[in-house]
């Protein structure tokens, strides 16, 4: 491995000098500057970024925890993030913790020994508080995205979970369906509690029966337990739910693939309309209708904030900002009720 003494042999300069070039620092003159840069590319020496950091007291890393990459929100918070990072000149490491609260820990133990300068995360539950806190006794700033954390200081990217889910129920209110589904997410994750709040509120303000047996509680994981809307089907047409709010895009996927599977149409026979898009999907077959959160924002604006207390530009109170979602109507909802 090529070293800074190798580079200061070759371009007949001390190491100090040599340092100082991938350094950018001290008083140089531009001939040994390009000399010793000659030398560099030649050689093709790379810096040992490990030893930077403790000149610069930074690594210039930064991480993004997110639940589930295979979930097309997230993918494209990671593709904000890492954009981000790349235009500032950070490198960003990808941590998914597929909604376990365990590995989540182990990512975090992991970061901090690495030495990260900050991180990027959506916390998988209530429960993380404690990873949280490590984070803050080391001092390494972070962002939270997507999802809120009571009682920790910092910074947030959020969605308005009550706005997606008012404007994705009031308009199959306004379509004439009153028997309501919700499919929703832990209850321990604070997306499913602000969805599942909205859902029973909004239900309330149009003085539409709440009934416990329409309300289902399963995993946002895609490779979880599926717990089943069959109790919610396998009922007189007059009994069921003539329409299934999923809580997010993965749910809403299965409880399509359900009702198929018991030759019910989606949305002849039960509406289905969903939190998040599935935009991949939707560019071939524009079918869910969903309340659509910006995703790239997410992770660009989390990690910008997070860089911003990096590298202490940040105002001294922390900020939140509040994306808002949009309605995008599709065939899932199908027509008015006549």
């Amino acid at each position: 491995m090529t070293t800074i003494y190798d580079i200061a042999k070759k371009a007949n300069v001390s190491p100090m000098t040599v340092s100082r070039v991938i350094n950018n620092k001290g008083n140089i003159s531009e001939k040994t500057r390009e000399k010793v840069e000659a030398v560099i590319k030649e050689l093709n020496y790379i810096p040992n970024s490990a030893a930077q950091s403790l000149n610069i007291k930074k690594t210039k890393l930064l991480s993004l925890i997110i639940t589930d990459i295979t979930n097309p929100f997230f993918t494209k918070v990671a593709r904000g993030a890492a954009d981000k990072a790349n235009q500032m000149g950070y490198q960003l490491i990808l941590c998914n913790t597929d909604e376990n609260y365990e590995k989540e820990s182990e990512y975090i133990n992991a970061l901090i020994s690495k030495r990260v300068d900050g991180v990027i995360i959506a916390p998988t539950g209530d429960q993380s508080t404690k990873n949280l806190k490590k984070l803050i006794k080391n001092r390494i700033p972070f962002t939270l995205i997507d999802r809120q954390i009571e009682d920790v200081s910092c910074d947030r990217v959020l969605g308005d979970n009550y706005e997606g889910t008012k404007l994705l129920l009031q308009h199959l209110i306004d379509y004439g369906h009153q028997r309501i589904a919700m499919v929703h997410g832990p209850l321990t994750i604070s997306t499913s509690k602000e969805r599942y709040q909205a859902y029973i509120e909004t239900l309330k303000i149009n003085d539409l029966k709440i009934d416990p047996a329409f309300l289902v509680e399963t995993h946002y994981k895609q490779e979880k337990q599926w717990n089943g809307i069959a109790h919610l089907v396998n009922v007189s047409p007059a009994d069921r739910p003539t329409a299934i709010f999923a809580a997010n895009n993965f749910i809403a996927i299965k409880i399509i693939k359900s009702l198929r599977e018991k030759k019910i149409k989606v949305p002849e026979d039960i509406a289905v309309v969903c939190f998040d898009d599935l935009e991949l999907f939707s560019d071939f077959d524009p079918f869910l209708t969903v309340s659509s959160q910006p995703a790239y924002d997410f992770g660009y604006l989390g990690t910008q904030l997070v860089i911003e207390r990096v590298d202490e530009v940040g105002p001294a109170d922390y900020r939140t900002i509040n994306l808002k979602p949009e309605l995008v109507i599709r065939k899932s909802s199908g027509t008015p009720i006549k």
